[in-house]
């Protein structure tokens, strides 16, 4: 192996504590693994999320990240797909491809991977990454690809498009809610589109990001700090919407979506909720309502891969900063001041 004996890598230090650290470069540790060099990578909500305390599991001294393009340095000689110099794509969610919950396309729930990158085991955001079950966990990057569109499909676009669409069932005439237009809800809204609803309502409080909700194709926007949205979203709708999604995370975004359901309307949950939410099932009992919660498998990123290489889903328009590898707490500063900075996805390129 070429790599180095040390690296540069985001690490995790407990609740509110990030750092730029001197730390070991990985090495093979199952004859399945891979270890691939990172060229692009980026910051993701659920970082932020682990950052505040969200997700206890994440302990200190772990590197985050669980997103990225790179280049295959080593692999084990169990894995027969790739050899040193690929190209790849990194899925967010690690498959064993053998498991009960494999066989059924829950990768998420793989008994030996899952999403495992920057939560159990060591991410993205560093200059080499081992990648478990390789074979099952890495997609070829196609050739003349842009890589930089490449890395929303590490995670938004499939977590947008499975546990938002697929879950809140968009189909052709539908209305459907957005609540939340950061990298995820806009990548709800990108494939939203695949399955041609009548109308697609994107709230948030950020006339920035409602701007591009717009480009993107929201046919309404409302902003929640001017607006209540559930008196705004009944009021322009006979009964409420066909779908809501809620893509943020929190227990008031969560309150909108279930208000605003009509009969035997679809709430997906796509948001990562750190503390528990009022479900008022007193009223939802007699109206027919699914609720579907859910982590990104990534069965659907080989499709979503075709889609970009064709030119019909264009993800690099959600790239709103660039900077080198060594700027990454930089990068963190802007993307949690997403607002301020006008941020929407960050690439940090090595």
């Amino acid at each position: 192996m070429t790599a180095p004996a040390t690296m540069k890598a985001v690490v995790y230090g407990g609740p509110g504590k990030r750092s730029f650290d001197d730390v070991a470069v990985p090495r093979l540790r199952q004859t399945t693994d891979a270890i691939v060099r990172i060229t692009r990578t980026t910051i993701c909500g659920t970082d932020l999320h682990i950052l505040k305390g969200d997700v206890p599991a994440v302990t200190s001294g772990r590197i985050l990240g669980h997103e990225g393009v790179g280049v295959i340095e080593e692999v084990g000689e169990s894995v027969s797909n790739f050899k040193v110099g690929d190209h790849v794509l990194i899925s967010c969610v690690t498959s064993c491809g053998k498991c009960e919950y494999c066989k059924k396309q829950l990768y998420s729930h793989c008994e030996d991977g899952g999403w495992i990158l920057g939560h159990m085991i060591d991410g993205t955001q560093a200059e080499y990454v081992r990648i478990p079950h390789a074979d099952n966990s890495l997609y070829p990057v196609p050739a003349g690809a842009d890589e930089e569109a490449l890395v929303m499909l590490s995670d938004i676009l499939p977590t947008g498009h499975e546990i938002g669409v697929l879950y809140g069932a968009v189909k052709p005439g539908d209305t459907v809610a957005i609540v939340g237009a950061g990298p995820v809800g806009m990548g709800v809204l990108l494939t939203a589109q695949f399955y041609s609803p009548a109308r697609i309502i994107v709230i948030d409080v950020d006339d920035a990001r409602l701007e591009m909700a717009r480009r993107f194709g929201a046919t309404d926007v409302i902003n929640s700090t001017r607006q209540d949205p559930v008196e705004t979203l009944n009021g322009m709708t006979k009964d409420g919407v066909d779908v809501a999604i809620e893509c943020v995370g929190i227990p008031a975004t969560f309150d909108v979506c279930q208000k605003v359901l009509r009969p035997g309307g679809h709430l997906a949950n796509v948001g990562v909720h750190g503390s528990s939410v009022d479900l008022e099932l007193q009223n939802l009992w007699i109206r027919n309502v699914t609720i579907r919660t859910g982590l990104v498998n990534t069965n659907t990123t080989p499709m979503l891969l075709k889609t970009v290489e064709s030119g019909k889903l264009q993800p690099e328009q959600l790239i709103t900063h660039r900077f080198p590898f060594q700027d990454f707490m930089k990068a963190y500063d802007v993307f949690g001041n997403a607002a301020e900075e006008k941020a929407m996805k960050v690439i940090i390129t090595n």
